[in-house]
């Protein structure tokens, strides 16, 4: 889909390695700069994942040559990824101003966790300090517990990463329409803000409270993990009545007065507790087998090796493996068909043909 699309990308952590690979699954040419290290530095010869579909070439930014390297990549490039906190490619002669006199045409893309500006923008932060200051860590367990999201998936990924290639693909439309470059600010506590508009879209209906478990989608009995008698989880979440009816019929509590009103949010601590006494008795395989087919919106909690083995996601190949092990497919989907998986560089592997190409360009 994005053939003929070259991307330069400055060797980060996190949320912009993930933007350069998912960009790469699109099948944009992507180019890492990887840092420079001394040989035989711990770790220099491993692959990453997250460096799939990548081509690698290893510079020292502080190297006026390898500079004039970087200087010729982002001349040649549609758009160049960084993900260091503010100024800092400023200091190493690649801000934004500078790529623009290269290149105006360039979409200029940083992935920070605060931002470029703000009393915040040169602190330190990982994921969860970015999504709790947003407001994206509020609703993310039950009340009296500690708010816990899966790592990185809220905040890095969702709030970062993924930002980051729509400000880009936004970016490389306007450059080809008008020829005119643009920087993307892709900010952690933006984009995780922003992703809690479905969420705050139900406030005027009353279904969002700002006191936590009194809210439609984190304190009903009907949308919660539970304990199962193994030790492993299953997943309810049944909002729509229909599907409520559904799940009572299957649990055998639909002439259950107690679980007739489905939005009374003071029956839910009690409904929740009777709940998961029922769910206790019995495994989570044989809860998952016991609403295998219905439309009552539960399902097995997996861990990803067991996620690669389910049926379903088997069938649509969500999950594949790999020469580096068990990996999870390109995604989205075109024409019903999921992107090939191209394998990851070693650090400076293609370094010597890119330098090659540049000659050959100049």
């Amino acid at each position: 889909m994005l053939e003929g699309i070259r991307i330069v990308e400055v060797e980060a952590l996190g949320p912009a390695p993930f933007a350069g690979m998912m960009l790469a699954d699109l099948g944009a040419e992507v180019i890492v700069v990887h840092r420079r290290v001394p040989a035989g530095t711990p770790g220099m010869g491993e692959r990453s994942l997250l460096d799939r579909g990548k081509r690698s070439i290893a510079l020292d930014l502080k190297d006026p040559q390898d500079l004039a390297v970087l200087e010729a990549l982002v001349a040649r490039a549609d758009g160049l990824i960084e993900g260091f906190r503010p100024g800092v490619m400023e200091r190493l002669g690649m801000g934004p101003e500078a790529a623009h006199a290269l290149n105006p045409a360039l979409v200029y893309g940083r992935m920070t966790g605060w931002g470029q500006e703000g009393p915040r923008a040169t602190q330190a932060g990982h994921d969860l300090n970015y999504i709790g200051l947003s407001g994206a860590l509020w609703y993310a367990s039950p009340p009296g517990t500690p708010p816990l999201t899966p790592p990185t998936l809220v905040g890095d990924i969702g709030g970062g990463a993924l930002y980051l290639v729509a400000g880009m693909l936004a970016g490389l439309l306007k450059a080809r329409a008008s020829g005119g470059g643009s920087v993307v600010d892709a900010a952690i506590v933006d984009g995780s803000a922003h992703m809690m508009a479905l969420l705050m879209s139900m406030a005027p209906q009353g279904a969002v409270s700002m006191t936590r478990g009194r809210s439609l989608l984190d304190g009903p009995h009907w949308c919660r993990t539970y304990v199962c008698a193994c030790g492993g989880f299953v997943t309810v979440q049944c909002l729509e009545r229909k599907f409520y009816d559904a799940f009572l019929d299957r649990m055998g509590l639909a002439d259950d007065a107690d679980f007739a009103d489905q939005f009374d949010a003071d029956r839910w601590p009690r409904l929740v507790a009777r709940l998961a006494g029922l769910f206790a008795q019995k495994s989570r395989d044989d809860w998952a087998a016991h609403f295998e087919g219905s439309e009552a919106c539960v399902a097995p909690v997996l861990d990803p090796e067991e996620a690669a083995r389910d049926p379903h996601l088997t069938a649509r190949g969500t999950w594949v493996r790999a020469e580096s092990g068990l990996q999870p497919a390109p995604a989205p989907r075109f024409d019903g068909h999921a992107a090939p998986l191209r394998p990851a560089p070693a650090r400076g592997e293609h370094g010597a043909e890119i330098r090659a190409w540049l000659r050959e360009t100049a």
